[in-house]
């Protein structure tokens, strides 16, 4: 579903290599825009395997914002292939290729091929904090309660 930019769209240039396709947003209300695997012959991912997947695409991301790349739910429920480092961050001075880390978490040996679906990107704005050095932090009720501690 490609559309025409409006003033409110985040514009992103992208260099797409000799067959590979552009994001796609498939709804009108779909947050994130595929991305598709761009490899010269099939990939097998064993269970428990990962790989860097290319997707023949150089993004250019304007200052204040990233690109997040996610896993695609249906990989994720029909085959247990999602992105490793979900989310992966693109920061906006990077220039190189999209690639995806895929894991096979299922049960079964899952294969990527050329043009297939392979993950999300969605377009998020950064705020940039500043880090002081302190001595204290304010209290609050949880305090330094950490994994599980606000309950199971």
């Amino acid at each position: 579903m490609h559309s025409k930019a409006t003033n409110d769209d985040v514009v992103i240039r992208c260099i797409a290599g000799t067959g590979a396709e552009l994001p796609v947003y498939k709804t009108a209300g779909a947050a994130g825009a595929d991305v598709c695997a761009r490899v010269a012959s099939p990939v097998l991912l064993a269970p428990g395997e990962y790989a860097l997947i290319p997707t023949g695409l150089s993004l250019e991301i304007p200052d204040g914002y990233e690109v997040q790349v996610r896993p695609r739910s249906g990989l994720a429920f029909k085959h247990g292939v999602t992105v490793l480092n979900s989310p992966g961050t693109i920061d906006s001075d990077y220039r190189g290729e999209l690639k995806v880390l895929l894991v096979n978490l299922g049960k079964a040996p899952f294969t990527v091929n050329d043009g297939e679906r392979i993950a999300q990107i969605v377009v998020a704005p950064v705020t940039r904090a500043v880090f002081v050095p302190a001595e204290t932090l304010s209290r609050t009720e949880r305090g330094d309660g950490g994994f599980g501690s606000t309950g199971s």
